[in-house]
């Protein structure tokens, strides 16, 4: 994986530039970021719901 850089402009030239990226990636990566993004909501969720059961 390319290492990630802090890409500074308006919220139209960096929603272009995601755009772009995700256009250029294969199938099997779309897919790879998506499961990801996934995995990441599901712990946070699980994360909230611990954090109130110790309150």
């Amino acid at each position: 994986m390319k290492k990630n850089v802090l890409s500074f402009g308006t919220p139209q030239e960096l929603e272009a530039k995601r755009i772009a990226e995700i256009r250029s990636l294969s199938y099997l990566e779309r897919l790879e970021r998506l499961m990801v993004l996934i995995e990441v909501s599901y712990t946070l969720k699980i994360a909230k719901v611990i954090q109130s059961k110790k309150r």
